[in-house]
């Protein structure tokens, strides 16, 4: 049974982790006695995390990966070696409509929010099978709950990531292996990627603050959690799925939800 993974004396591998909460979750996993692996694009960004972890008095190690390719991955993952925690957080959004978005940024956002969960997870997955423990953690989104608008990659890039997840999780369970999953769905986060965007609750819909999710997730790794959705207010989208789809649309376009993305000015095609 999947009980969850403690820090201390654990190897943890972030993609992404070069900034934003890839960043955070890299030093707060090594504060807490992990090693830490840093895989990203940007090496130079990637090397200067792993040099704050062991400046903390951590261990950590930098490599430059592209995660859309399965053979860089798979031969990265060879010289990495074994790790107890994956935590798949690279991501990218282009933020245009479908008719503005180019085929080169559309098929990037796929090829990084959701094939590069196959590459990655596949290519370090067995080792914690055949050890009996680990943790395979996915930083998806709320937009893998509800589609959004100008969000027509992202969105479904992100509902194939919880798929993926759950799939996964099936698949540990009925094999009985020790090793599990953990799918974060949060809603905007203040890193800068989704710069300009608006919430018209801030009290039910707020930005939420990189530090927090980032601590949730390493939390939740440790403490065996499945599934984190934030905030709160958040977790009530699937259970509106019973109105009638004009219903839930109203429902959805009286929170502002559709509305989120016209202040839009973040990175464009963000990569980790």
């Amino acid at each position: 049974m999947y009980r969850g993974t403690r820090m201390a004396g654990a190897r943890i591998l972030i993609t992404g982790g070069a900034s934003g909460i890839g960043r955070l979750m890299a030093l707060e996993a090594g504060r807490r006695g992990a090693e830490v692996v840093v895989w990203d694009l940007a090496h130079d960004g990637g090397a200067s995390v792993a040099a704050e972890v062991v400046a903390t008095g951590g261990l950590a190690i930098a490599r430059r990966v592209d995660v859309t390719d399965p053979a860089q991955v798979a031969e990265a993952a060879r010289h990495t070696g074994e790790v107890d925690v994956v935590v798949n957080n690279a991501g990218v959004v282009t933020g245009k409509r479908l008719l503005d978005a180019s085929e080169d940024a559309l098929r990037r956002t796929l090829e990084v929010n959701t094939l590069a969960l196959y590459w990655v997870t596949r290519a370090l997955l067995p080792g914690m099978v055949e050890r009996g423990r680990g943790t395979v953690a996915t930083i998806a989104s709320a937009a893998g709950l509800i589609g959004v608008a100008n969000q027509t990659d992202y969105s479904a890039s992100k509902f194939a990531a919880l798929g993926f997840m759950e799939s996964l999780r099936a698949e540990l369970r009925a094999d009985g292996h020790g090793a599990g999953t953990l799918v974060v769905c949060p809603y905007y986060i203040n890193t800068g990627m989704f710069e300009g965007v608006q919430t018209r609750f801030p009290l039910l819909l707020p930005i939420l603050e990189e530090r927090e999710v980032a601590l949730k997730v390493i939390d939740g790794i440790e403490s065996g959690r499945e599934q984190i959705i934030l905030p709160p207010f958040a977790r009530l989208v699937p259970l509106l799925r019973v109105l009638p789809t004009r219903a839930f649309d109203r429902v959805a376009d009286f929170f502002g939800i559709n509305r989120t993305m016209d202040g839009f000015v973040g990175r464009r095609q963000d990569a980790g």
